[in-house]
């Protein structure tokens, strides 16, 4: 039986960060698709859209131990994501680096520093951080995209 498009919207709509657009245009073509299916028809939604959209996409992505995530204003997955790196347990210096990179990052790029985290140590991420700020822009975009597309598969892969 084919889900109805709410229900799958409702479902699948949080695997891209404030992005249910990416369910509602899966939808279409998701019907009996396993969980790897699934997860390459949402990338290739993503991969075909336009660079303006994928830009809003990154830009819907949190800053890592940012204001959001002190203010309690993220979303459930991304606190528990950032949780599970540890970032909620930095130490000052380590906050402190956090919130320059923050800003460097957004001052050249122009969007936040997307990693799928999960998995991930607050060390391991800061060095990711450190590395990537040297990237072009080009080149980081396309890096952001396919960490935005890592995050879904594990959210995904998670219900």
């Amino acid at each position: 039986m084919r889900p109805d498009r709410d229900e799958f919207i409702d479902r699948y709509g949080g695997l891209y960060e404030h992005s249910p657009w990416v369910a509602e245009e899966a939808f279409e073509s998701a019907e009996g698709m396993s969980v790897e299916q699934l997860a390459n028809l949402f990338c290739a939604c993503v991969n075909n859209a336009t660079h303006e959209r994928k830009l809003a996409l990154i830009c819907a992505h949190p800053d890592l131990a940012g204001r959001a995530a002190i203010a309690g204003h993220l979303t459930t997955e991304s606190t528990e994501e950032q949780k599970s790196a540890g970032i909620d347990q930095c130490t000052s210096a380590e906050f402190d680096r956090f919130q320059t990179l923050n800003r460097q990052y957004k001052e050249k790029f122009g969007f936040p520093f997307v990693m799928a985290v999960r998995n991930s140590s607050r060390h391991e991420i800061l060095a990711a951080f450190e590395a990537r700020i040297d990237h072009d822009p080009e080149m980081e975009f396309d890096t952001a995209i396919g960490e935005i597309h890592k995050i879904a598969r594990m959210r995904l892969e998670s219900l």
